[in-house]
């Protein structure tokens, strides 16, 4: 990266609200609650804040610690702890993939956020008497697809093209807070509402016989590293925007609790909203007791029951949720943005809003041609990047850090961090840690979701 303090964050609070930005999205607001109502709430809520435990922070602190070392992108800053020319390669590969996998993820990301920023503007059209607009706006069609798309995508180019400080930075600090007091209010309105007892219920009463089913698992496993972006080099390209003295692990604890009180708060909102949808009348599960529309819930359930509150105030507080949700979107697409774009202003030297504009063109392209084989395309990327991908790279990160680097320059990497205590428990514990127990925990879930 560039010596210029412009390319590094000013301060703390901006790199935390950043980085807690990039793990609180879609993966939060859409994805936790979705998988939380479908694996069986509560239990899924316990596994889930045990792997963000143990598996989510350790890693993610491996992350920072890469990128901040290397200052540079993912592919050199793996390499860079390389010893010899053939671990050095491997590093190279890790984090390459990691830069791959973070693009593929955008081509889907853009077309989910697009429905959000279309889903936002919809109750406008209908408060407005334009109720066909508001009908297009809200089915699904190409041409919708297409052209939310590439609004999203401008959304986030031009906050990228005005590098960290301006851009990133400074968006981050205004989206953040906004989110999370958008987020409160929507919690605290919803469970004032009829039904939302049994969905709190349904959250916070585990069921422990659940705990161990594979789906839950898996579910939480993939859970913890798409909201933590675990895998997609994100957090090594903030880690690089760092300066050395930052403490890392008080960071990462920082982000983490951020991060996990989002999708807790999103959760709180989404399942009680949920029963009292269907105390007003909306079919939300099926004969069996499973979930309808899984995977489309916020974009089915929750219409429906913004439908039932009447007036004005049903679309006025839909505005308002999809509003959050493109927020969401925004500000973790900004992170995975960065990690193509800062790779090619390193390695082709070309000015940041060339490299901006290269990216997101890239990225147009292969999500136009998702929304033209929708069907084939869009559900397999989100199972290739989110579920494979991921915990493979987080795997290859896991035993590259544990095995490949040198432990005495992990060491002085680790001192040179402000109020970092070296031969202190959690910095004696974690190299160890992360060497032995995460690539463990890592494996066992990769098999279980092979065999699944």
């Amino acid at each position: 990266m560039s010596s210029n303090d412009s390319s590094h964050f000013s301060s703390r609070i901006g790199f935390i609200m950043a980085a807690a930005g990039s793990a609180v999205g879609v993966g939060n607001i859409w994805g936790f609650p979705t998988q939380a109502a479908t694996h069986g709430g509560g239990a899924f809520l316990l596994v889930y804040l045990v792997l963000i435990l143990i598996l989510g922070y350790p890693m993610l602190v491996a992350e920072l610690m890469i990128g901040r070392h290397g200052q540079t992108n993912p592919a050199d800053a793996m390499a860079n702890i390389g010893r010899s020319t053939f671990s050095r390669q491997v590093g190279k590969l890790i984090g390459f993939a990691s830069i791959i996998t973070a693009s593929l993820i955008c081509t889907f990301y853009m077309i989910l956020s697009g429905w959000f920023v279309s889903f936002a503007i919809a109750p406008i059209a209908q408060l407005s008497g334009f109720e066909p607009m508001a009908n297009w706006l809200m089915a699904f069609s190409v041409e919708r697809n297409l052209l939310f798309t590439l609004i999203f995508t401008l959304m986030v180019v031009l906050v990228i093209r005005q590098g960290v400080q301006q851009g990133i930075e400074r968006w981050s600090k205004r989206l953040m807070p906004l989110l999370l007091l958008i987020l409160v209010i929507g919690v605290g309105y919803i469970l004032t509402l009829p039904g939302a007892s049994e969905g709190l219920t349904a959250l916070l009463v585990p069921d422990f016989s659940r705990i161990w089913e594979t789906e839950v698992l898996v579910g939480a496993l993939g859970q913890t590293f798409f909201s933590l972006t675990i895998g997609t080099g994100a957090m090594m390209v903030y880690g690089a925007y760092l300066n050395k003295q930052e403490n890392i692990a008080t960071l990462t604890a920082y982000v983490t609790l951020t991060d996990t009180s989002v999708a807790f708060l999103a959760a709180l909102m989404i399942i009680p909203a949920m029963y009292v949808a269907q105390h007003n009348g909306v079919q939300i599960f099926s004969a069996d007791g499973s979930l309808l529309n899984a995977d489309t819930l916020v974009f089915t359930v929750l219409p429906a029951l913004f439908d039932t509150l009447g007036g004005v105030l049903g679309p006025l507080i839909a505005i308002i949720f999809f509003i959050l949700m493109t927020i969401a979107g925004l500000t973790s697409a900004i992170s995975i943005v960065e990690v193509p774009t800062s790779y090619i202003v390193e390695k082709a030297n070309i000015e940041r809003h060339r490299a901006t504009y290269l990216v997101a063109g890239v990225i147009t392209l292969l999500s136009i041609i998702m929304v033209l084989n929708f069907e084939l395309l869009f559900g397999f990327m989100i199972t290739a990047t989110t579920e494979r991908a991921q915990p493979l790279i987080a795997l290859g990160i896991a035993i590259y850090l544990g095995w490949v680097w040198n432990r005495n320059s992990l060491i002085t990497a680790i001192r040179a961090q402000d109020g970092a205590n070296a031969d202190g428990l959690f910095w004696k514990i974690w190299p160890v840690y992360v060497k032995f127990v995460c690539p463990v925990l890592i494996i066992l879930i990769i098999v279980q979701l092979i065999s699944g």
